[in-house]
């Protein structure tokens, strides 16, 4: 099959031995402004007129056809079109023998957008770590600097008050850490995924008598686990993971019952084999539709601000790493009063009262075993 240089999703420009344009597609066409009827037939420096980041030209320092005779490629690096607009180059020359004459001039290009969009993420990272760390940080000093100096002024329970409260910050830089760490391996995608066989009702009622022990009401949660579930097998801390995050959200973030769902289900990536599905639903305000595509995005928060914004983001991470996929969509609070008894009065019979929906978190695993017992 032929590809032509308009597939070609990079812009493309080849000169000739005498340093003449020959093909510049259409990427090169887009990318620089220049019309191909233009820059057809001009000379190489005219039609891909650049410069470097100091203002010097381009093609005048590296001056490939009466450079050394030894240089057969130049690297990737930003240089500027004119109007200031930054590409990425990169160039071949092409010899026909070693050392030879430059037969052929063959320059890519391509926008800087990714790199941009990449480099104002890392960004944002290492902004929100710096902002995150240094509250709990200045804490951890600030008290042990205090107890150091004045250990025999405090009383026993004024002690105690304070290393709980270097010990929670403590606990909260350590997650943040574990939370950059997980990042890393998600986007490098070296996500370790450990699998064992996993009680996963077990784990959904542990999570949530947790929260009943930490204050909330048992009337807050509702758990509806089918009879007959296939046996899964997944790594049980990252599951785990994955649970904590989608019901402290639903928790802190939601209103009235929050309602968790163990049923089987087809898996996502291969129709008709076995597969578990999760749900976790609210009956709070919900997402709105224009942030539904931006939830499992790195810090995003909601209405909200709190938190890291990092752990949808690595709660998605996490279920594709399985195999599965998960989704977020309204639930709608009419459905729910169909299926279950009617609360008594409080923050689940206002939402239900009023027909409100709240945030449905959805993620299927496929439950096939590991490869050392298939």
């Amino acid at each position: 099959m032929d590809v032509q240089p308009d597939d070609l999703p990079d812009g493309l420009v080849v000169a000739d031995g005498a340093g003449r344009v020959v093909c510049f597609n259409a990427a090169a066409a887009r990318i620089t402004g220049r019309s191909r009827e233009e820059a057809l037939g001009s000379p190489l420096h005219t039609a891909l007129p650049l410069e470097d980041l100091d203002g010097r030209r381009w093609w005048q320092l590296t001056d490939p056809y009466r450079g050394p005779a030894i240089r057969t490629a130049q690297p990737e690096r930003n240089l500027l079109l004119p109007g200031g607009h930054e590409v990425l180059v990169a160039a071949r020359y092409v010899r026909n023998r070693p050392c030879g004459p430059v037969e052929r001039v063959v320059v890519t290009l391509r926008g800087t957008e990714a790199r941009r969009r990449t480099e104002r993420s890392h960004a944002e990272l290492i902004a929100t770590v710096a902002h995150e760390l240094r509250s709990p940080l200045t804490s951890v000093k600030g008290f042990t600097a205090t107890l150091l100096a004045k250990w025999e002024r405090f009383t026993d329970d004024q002690k105690r008050l304070m290393l709980e409260t270097v010990n929670a910050d403590a606990n909260r830089v350590t997650r943040l850490i574990a939370e950059l760490l997980d990042i890393s391996r998600i986007d490098s995608g070296r996500l370790e995924v450990r699998r064992q066989r996993l009680d996963l009702p077990t784990v959904v009622r542990r999570h949530v008598e947790a929260h009943i022990a930490a204050g909330e009401p048992a009337s807050r949660f509702r758990t509806e686990i089918a009879d007959s579930l296939p046996d899964l097998w997944a790594d049980p801390d990252k599951i785990e993971q994955v649970l904590a995050n989608l019901l402290e959200n639903a928790v802190r973030h939601g209103e009235g019952t929050v309602t968790i769902e163990v049923r089987p289900a087809s898996s996502p990536r291969e129709p008709g084999a076995a597969g578990t599905a999760v749900t976790v639903s609210d009956e709070g305000p919900g997402i709105p539709e224009e942030s539904m595509s931006r939830v499992f995005t790195r810090f995003w928060r909601g209405s909200r601000r709190g938190g890291t914004g990092l752990g949808l983001y690595i709660v998605k991470g996490i279920v594709e790493a399985h195999g599965g996929v998960i989704t977020v969509e309204r639930a709608q609070g009419a459905d729910r009063a169909e299926a279950a008894p009617r609360p008594q009065a409080g923050a689940g019979a206002r939402a239900e009262d009023a027909g409100a929906s709240g945030a449905r978190f959805r993620f299927i695993l496929p439950v096939g075993a590991p490869a050392f017992l298939a």
